[in-house]
């Protein structure tokens, strides 16, 4: 009988499955050369085609934020810069087959290699692109998972993610991945127990497996005692949801009686349709980075997404914020690229550099106030003269609404709380409406170490001295000054970091939808006197 091999990762997506293993990784043979430059440029050109329109039908039937990742592909197949220099390779005599294959392994190498995350994490969807080809080239039939498999490879695509049947359980366990790629994205949205980064010895495993995703680790030909202890930690963590979800409907307050305001995050209007407004008290982020993606939006579209949330919040109030591109949100036509991202040209300071761009949706923010009850927030604020010349460009466009009669409202305007200039001087934004924290931000440039790097993870913490001072002092001057303070990054639906947020003196968090019940019964369970 093996012994038990166990093998410790990077949790992505939390949960606990158990049940065979099966290796995702596609092999594809069998390409028949076609004879003939024409012929064989003809060949990749319909492949293309076929693989465009699989992923165009998927884009279809999937919902907002998979959607919105399966258009990357898109974009990427139905660009010249892949297709022409493999149609060049074929007239020096390569087959389709060849030059398609080499074309995507250069392009995935660089993705690979390069020193952003971001860009590390996209490289599974062009090998997913390259799959999709390779495989209508060669005819072959993509496997599909067997219910409640655990799909093994060295990283998987958002493709086969969204092909995957995972309503009789599952999981996902890597050699490599990222907990910030797109298909972390869909499992911790599905539920989908994930882990990444198992390393080499993964390839080779066979068999039945026990995947713990809440603590990063899989064993492989477990023991009894191993069967044990997973089936104990199983139980505990589907006990502690079900208990939680009782939470849902209720207001949010402290066990000795202290009412918190709980809000949700948005990334699309979409994912309203699945909340009931009544379960929280409005919405603290509405990110508006999914309206700029494959073009730059006009106006009259971005008008109808926040119209649409601020008329579903029925009156509770909506915080959107600016268009943070830039960093690990690239935008093409928009952003520039530049050596480190994330500390050049992004969020407010893009949107400052490209009036023409910022007055669009400043309009559209006007228009939309007033639907309803809007709080507008600016992303990357380091200085008070960002918040200056932003609020001019407001009133201006205010004016020139007004002179042309159009319907608007005047939303106050507040700041995110993530560059650590603000959190350590934030009496220089007194002229702010609100201060809304951004924790991930926040905590990765305290710490110099970036949220979504395995390598540093231990040193991303919320909890962390320095961080939560900052936290601490930024609460206490809006205490001081009567300026609103809320936290709207992923700590806040984090029931490990809620004793200590609520300690630092926070009364209002935002928390992603899936995490509203468990951030209740969190909060629940706090007595602020014995965190204070």
């Amino acid at each position: 009988m093996p012994r038990p091999l166990r093998l410790a990762g990077i949790a992505a997506s939390g949960g606990y499955t158990a049940g065979p293993l099966f290796h995702a990784d596609r092999a594809v043979a069998g390409y028949v050369a076609k004879g003939s430059a024409q012929a064989e440029a003809e060949a990749l050109r319909k492949a293309v085609a076929v693989a465009a329109r699989a992923i165009d039908e998927l884009i279809a039937a999937s919902p907002g934020e998979a959607a919105a990742i399966l258009e990357f592909q898109l974009a990427m197949l139905e660009d010249d810069a892949l297709v022409g220099p493999a149609l060049e390779a074929i007239q020096a005599g390569a087959t389709a087959y060849e030059a398609w294959g080499a074309e995507l392994d250069g392009e995935i190498a660089g993705y690979e290699t390069a020193d952003d995350e971001y860009f590390k994490a996209r490289a599974a969807d062009l090998r997913d692109i390259r799959q999709h080809v390779l495989s209508t080239l060669s005819g072959q039939v993509e496997t599909v998972a067997p219910p409640g498999a655990i799909l093994c490879a060295d990283d998987i695509a958002p493709t086969l993610f969204l092909r995957t049947d995972w309503s009789k359980g599952g999981g996902i366990a890597l050699a490599r991945g990222s907990p910030a790629s797109h298909v972390a994205m869909l499992a911790r949205a599905r539920g989908v127990p994930m882990v990444v980064g198992f390393g080499e010895k993964l390839a080779g495993a066979a068999g039945f497996a026990l995947l713990d995703a809440e603590h990063g680790k899989i064993v492989l030909a477990p023991a009894e005692a191993d069967l044990r202890d997973f089936r104990a930690a199983s139980n505990a963590f589907d006990a502690a949801k079900a208990r939680a979800s009782d939470f849902l409907a209720r207001s949010a307050v402290t066990a000795d009686g202290t009412t918190i305001r709980v809000h949700v995050n948005i990334a699309e209007p979409a994912e309203v349709d699945a909340i009931d407004i009544d379960h929280c008290d409005g919405v603290g982020l509405m990110r508006t980075e999914f309206l700029f993606d494959a073009t730059l939006p006009d106006e009259e579209t971005q008008f109808r997404a926040y119209r649409k949330v601020l008329e579903w919040a029925k009156g509770k109030p909506v915080a959107i914020r600016t268009v943070d591109a830039g960093g690990d949100k690239p935008v093409a036509g928009y952003t520039v690229d530049e050596g480190n991202p994330f500390l050049g040209l992004r969020g407010i300071r893009l949107s400052l550099s490209r009036p023409e761009i910022f007055r669009v949706q400043i309009r559209a923010l006007l228009r939309a106030a007033a639907h309803g009850n809007l709080k507008v927030m600016l992303p990357m604020v380091a200085i008070a003269d960002e918040y200056r010349k932003a609020s001019e460009l407001f009133t201006e466009e205010a004016d020139l609404l007004s002179r042309a009669g159009v319907d608007h409202g005047t939303p106050p305007l507040g700041i995110m709380i993530e560059v650590p200039a603000a959190a350590i001087a934030p009496d220089e934004f007194s002229e702010a409406a609100f201060f809304s924290i951004g924790s991930n931000d926040l905590t990765q440039y305290v710490m110099a170490a970036a949220r979504d790097n395995g390598a540093v993870a231990a040193l991303n913490a919320i909890g962390n001295p320095a961080v939560q001072r900052l936290i601490a002092g930024v609460v206490a001057y809006g205490d001081i000054g009567g300026i609103p303070v809320s936290l709207c990054g992923d700590a806040g639906g984090d029931p490990a970091a809620i004793p200590a947020l609520l300690a630092a003196g926070l009364r209002d968090l935002s928390v992603a939808p899936a995490q509203l019940a468990a951030a209740k019964a969190a909060i629940a369970a706090v007595s602020l006197e014995s965190v204070s």
